[in-house]
């Protein structure tokens, strides 16, 4: 019996020494830098190592600074083996030679293409393959009072129709704004509700050659919808906190806000208090409260939602095999731990580990979301809602990714035209029609 002991054990420790000879250091650089965030992936890069000998090292770099870091480590060849990107970094990325397309398609086939949201899959395909691994994401959300709607028969506001039926029956200032539209022109939530507005229109300021669209139809249409917001919206410059604050104290029947309203919400975060009565931490407001991921318009029937999508992408200088291991590790066993950082601003893009499973939006679920106060999102809101909310990063999306014109989109984006031609529309400095020849007479002029 003792020598069978020491021979296992003689066995384990040649096994051991030949794991520890074949084991590899890689670098991950990532975008979640907060301390709280960075122990997390501690956590998670402890639970690699153990399982496969290989050892990570993190590198904090902030989201500002992926640009220009990258663009210097790779004219050095010193690029990390593992890359946390945003859905505007991998095309651009990958055409420049940064990323290994190979390495991340083979691990969508390993880990299954179809255990993912097809939204942020075709965000990363370019000639057939997919740039980089989805990680996270989120979606634009809609955020109603479903019992004002309920009361007043209204549908729920997936449409542009039918959000100007709820306007039209709730706008009721000062007690009661039927919305609280982006008004202050140098913020960025300005244009991130002019292009989810305009997804759902089918209006994209960029053709598919890169070219800038000259066909107003549809920018008409959306033109004509945020007159409609505004109208409805107190007066001022307005932007995301006033959007907040009035829907959190009852004043506002719509807004269109990120997910990590989501805790807020729910009476979790003492920065964002909910105000409708006396209890700041009551759920009331949530257990009210609705939301719509996917819009359609007058051009596009099917709808669209307006996503963020974070990736892991594998670089061209990378230990392939290594680093193809610890991207598949963080989305299978370390996966939970990854949306853990932020679970109400990073929604799984893997459902679960096989087509039909929802094992890891179940997982995500009971994760605890909050600031001053703790709470899964599964306890605040019901099932329904949390598959809503996940459904729609299927069909998440942005201006010019379809066609590769991520880049040239993004610059027109910066360049904030839209919000402030718009601005001049609503202040009655423009028709619908002038702003519309406006806002593409100023993209022509753009350097694109």
């Amino acid at each position: 019996m003792k020598r069978t002991t020491h021979l296992m054990a003689g066995l384990l420790a040649s096994t051991v020494l030949a794991g520890a000879a074949n084991a590899d250091n890689i670098r991950f650089w990532t975008m979640e830098v907060q301390p709280e965030r960075i122990a997390v992936q501690e956590e998670m890069v402890a639970g690699f190592e153990a399982a496969t000998g290989h050892t990570v090292e993190i590198i904090p770099v902030e989201e500002s600074d992926i640009q220009t870091r990258a663009t210097a480590a790779f004219a050095a060849g010193d690029l990390p083996d593992v890359i946390n990107l945003t859905v505007s970094h991998i095309l651009p990325y990958s055409e420049a030679g940064l990323l290994d397309a190979g390495a991340a398609s083979e691990v969508m086939d390993n880990l299954g293409v179809d255990t993912f949201a097809e939204g942020p899959v075709g965000m990363a395909m370019s000639d057939g393959e997919i740039v980089a691994v989805p990680s996270d994401g989120w979606t634009q959300l809609v955020v109603y009072r479903a019992d004002l709607f309920e009361a007043a028969g209204l549908e729920i506001p997936s449409t542009f129709d039918a959000m100007n039926a709820a306007m039209e029956a709730l706008h009721s200032p000062p007690e009661m704004y039927g919305f609280v539209a982006a008004t202050k022109i140098d913020e960025g939530y300005m244009m991130q509700l002019i292009e989810h507005l305009s997804l759902a229109t089918g209006y994209s300021p960029v053709n598919a050659d890169g070219s800038i669209n000259e066909d107003t139809t549809h920018l008409v249409e959306l033109l004509e919808l945020y007159t409609g917001l505004v109208a409805n919206s107190p007066e001022g410059d307005l932007y995301w906190s006033q959007s907040r604050e009035l829907y959190l104290d009852g004043k506002a029947a719509m807004v269109i806000w990120s997910p990590s309203i989501l805790d807020e919400l729910g009476g979790l975060r003492d920065s964002a208090p909910v105000t409708i009565d006396d209890d700041p931490m009551t759920t009331a407001l949530a257990e009210m409260t609705g939301f719509s991921t996917v819009i359609s318009g007058p051009g596009n029937a099917d709808g669209a939602a307006y996503a963020d999508v974070r990736y892991l992408g594998i670089t061209a200088d990378a230990n392939t095999s290594v680093a193809q291991e610890f991207v598949e590790y963080v989305m299978s066993e370390g996966y939970s731990q990854w949306l853990s950082q932020a679970p109400e601003g990073k929604f799984p893009v893997r459902r679960g580990s096989e087509a039909g499973d929802t094992s890891f939006e179940m997982a995500w679920a009971g994760l605890d979301v909050g600031v001053d106060r703790k709470a899964p999102l599964g306890d605040i809101y019901p099932q329904s809602v949390i598959d809503d909310i996940v459904e729609g990063l299927s069909v998440g999306d942005r201006w010019g990714v379809a066609d590769g014109q991520l880049a040239t989109a993004s610059k027109i984006v910066n360049s904030q035209i839209m919000s402030r031609v718009i601005r001049e529309m609503t202040d009655g400095d423009l028709t619908v029609e002038e702003a519309a020849a406006k806002i593409v007479e100023e993209h022509m002029a753009l350097d694109l």
